[in-house]
């Protein structure tokens, strides 16, 4: 008998569960449908200037586009590049490529930021940015919105 009242009950749960699962797993793959992989060796990457920023930065976007919004891209400072306190409209994600990246806060000690090294910098928060002179440093950069400067001090940043 209980095995009865088992099986009797192990039918609907597993049109239930079926229920519920195979149209998630549908969907998804509607959504992969026509998409590809990309691939852009760093051979072919398209090395632009940073719109509306100081001279020296260069850019190869990946995604989106700095001048209008939300963008992710690689990025580069010659070796010695230094903006002075500045904000950012947007929020910034970074990890460290290659080079050594000299973050600074109002107040605090500098950080000194390697390759694999990760720095989130909130939109509106001052700070000053630079590389260090041995090489120049490359990185990986996800913006939440349009790139923008307000540099918060008279000097011009340095390439």
């Amino acid at each position: 008998m209980l095995k009865r009242r088992l099986s009797t009950l192990v039918f609907p749960v597993f049109v239930l569960v079926a229920t519920v699962l195979i149209p998630q797993r549908v969907d998804a793959q509607s959504k992969m449908k026509g998409k590809s992989f990309v691939v852009t060796p760093a051979s072919d990457m398209k090395w632009v200037a940073l719109p509306d920023a100081p001279p020296g930065p260069m850019l190869a976007v990946i995604s989106g586009d700095p001048s209008k919004g939300a963008y992710t891209a690689i990025e580069k400072f010659p070796g010695g590049f230094s903006a002075p306190m500045h904000t950012h409209p947007a929020d910034h994600k970074i990890v460290i490529i290659s080079g050594t990246w000299i973050h600074t806060e109002k107040g605090k000690p500098e950080a000194r930021l390697g390759p694999g090294s990760y720095l989130f910098q909130p939109a509106g928060q001052p700070h000053s940015t630079a590389c260090d002179a041995a090489s120049e440093c490359v990185f990986f950069i996800q913006s939440s919105g349009k790139f923008g400067i307000k540099l918060l001090e008279d000097k011009k940043p340095a390439k």
